[in-house]
Formats: C-alpha cells, structure tokens, sequence
C-alpha cells in the first residue's frame, strides 16, 4: 500500500513537472503563427506610411524604404523556420520593435499645445549665414558605398555665389568639405540595400577656412557647364539650373535624415564626380573677417 502511494505520488510530481517545464520552452520557440502576425503588423505599418505620405512625402518614402527592409527580414525567417527546429524569439521580438518604431513614426504628432509668445529676436549679424540656408554643390570625386570606407574625406564646390544685403558672403566656386561618416554596402544574400551617410564639417571661403555643419537633403544629376551665376541662395538655385548647373533629382537614391543617401534598389549608391547635391546649414556661420 505504500509502494503504491508512492508511486502516485511520484507520478504526480512528474506530472507537475512536466507542466511547468513544457510551457515555458514552448513559450521560446517561435512559431508560424508568430511569422503570420509580424507579416500583419508589416500590412498595417504599409497602410500608416501611405497616410502619412500626404503629410510628409520625404518622410514616407524613408519609411518605405525601411519597411521593405523590414519585410524581406520578416520573410527571411519565415523561410529560417522551415529550415530550422527553432528560431530564436530574440529575432522575432527585435523585428517586432522595428516594425513598430515604423508605425509610430508614421502616425501624426499630437496637437500641441499653444506655444508662448516668442522672444524678441537677436539682432544676426550682417555677415552670418543662418541656419536652414541651402548651397547647391558639386562633388569633385565619385563616391560609392561598395568602395568607400568611413572617414573618407570629399570635396564640393558651391555652384553660385551667396548674397546678403548687397554683399557677396560666399563666392560661386567656394569649396566646403566633407566627409564620409558612416557607409553600408549592398549585399546579394539579403539584398540590402547601400547607403552613404555624408556631413560636411568644413568651408573653404576667399582663403580662409571654418568649421560647418551641414547636412544633404537632396540629389541632382549635374551637368558638364554650370555657367556662372550670382546672386542669393534661392535665386542662385533657380538660375543654376536654368544654366545647367543640374538637371533634375538622381535616379536611384533616396534621402533620408542626417544625410543618409540610401539606393532605391538593391544596389550600391554610385554618385559621380559633377552631382549636385543640395545642402542645409544645421548651423549658423559668420563669416566676417
């Protein structure tokens, strides 16, 4: 009668066992229904980027970009779990994230909140280029992200002459200079996507340089004459191209923040020696001598 009440007992205990061990290593595996639910939230992360792209079209086609990425992945794994035992639910729940981080980038900002009134404005000196100022420039060497490293340093010159109350502050031709800060290049086995992130750090006026921080915000194909052009910013952009100084925006990448410049495709970004890339001051520089 013992024997049998601890043999009972024993199975009990086993079978206690069995249910909190069995549990606890399904709940590590992923499974085919976890892959349906990342390639839903993929579905509705699509449908955020397309209502966001009547708000901010430059904003939507990054999170595009991202969000094809995203599904590739999404699909790698599926095909990793027919091939494999298991999945680590570490790349489930890291793909999770991204998708989401996607979707809340695209959703509208909040109202805010009624903004006090503001300060009177300091008085900018007359030989300041302030911030948001855009320059066209030209590249003087090709830059790819298959062969280009980090730290690489570049050349640009700027395309026509910047004014400010009469008064020629940056000459046409003036070269600010550049360098490579991060690079990606494109891989057949996932088919990622190359990509360049490029600031430019230096300003090369009349003779003397200073330090800058500007970042890309486009691409233009450039042409072989660039004329010679004066005039303001805005003017010296509308008469540039009229001139030739570029012909239109560069098939094949895409302009993402802080001066990443990503390939559409599964290529490498290639931008040959004559692109014009359109430039913005993140930060205001005087000039004076």
């Amino acid at each position: 009668m013992r024997y049998r009440l601890m043999t009972v007992w024993g199975l009990a205990v086993l079978a206690l066992l069995g249910w909190s061990v069995v549990p606890a290593a399904a709940q590590a595996a992923v499974t085919t229904a976890d892959i349906q639910r990342l390639q839903d939230a993929v579905y509705d992360a699509g449908r955020d980027v397309a209502a966001a792209r009547a708000r901010d079209a430059r904003l939507a086609d990054s999170l595009q970009a991202q969000l094809d990425d995203l599904r590739d992945e999404v699909v790698y794994l599926k095909v990793k779990l027919r091939k494999e035992p298991t999945v680590s639910r570490a790349e489930y729940s890291d793909l999770r994230d991204r998708i989401d981080q996607v979707r809340n980038q695209a959703q509208p900002e909040p109202p805010r909140a009624a903004a006090p009134p503001p300060a009177p404005a300091a008085q900018v000196s007359a030989t300041e280029i302030p911030v948001g100022t855009e320059f066209e420039v030209r590249l003087q060497t090709r830059l790819n992200s298959g062969t280009a490293v980090a730290e690489d340093r570049f050349d640009a010159t700027t395309l026509a002459a910047y004014e400010r109350n009469g008064r020629v502050l940056v000459p046409a031709g003036s070269v600010m200079r550049g360098v490579v800060s991060s690079v990606t290049p494109a891989t057949r086995g996932l088919e990622r996507k190359g990509s360049l992130t490029l600031l430019f750090d230096r300003f090369s006026i009349d003779g003397r340089t200073y330090s800058l921080r500007a970042t890309v915000i486009e691409a233009l194909q450039g042409t072989t004459d660039t004329g010679r052009v004066a005039g303001g910013a805005a003017v010296g952009a509308i008469i540039g191209g009229i001139l030739g100084g570029f012909k239109g925006a560069l098939a094949g990448v895409l302009i993402g923040g802080g001066g990443t410049i990503a390939a559409t495709e599964g290529n490498d970004v290639d931008l040959p020696a004559g692109t014009v890339l359109r430039v913005r001051m993140d930060a205001p520089l005087d000039v004076a001598n």
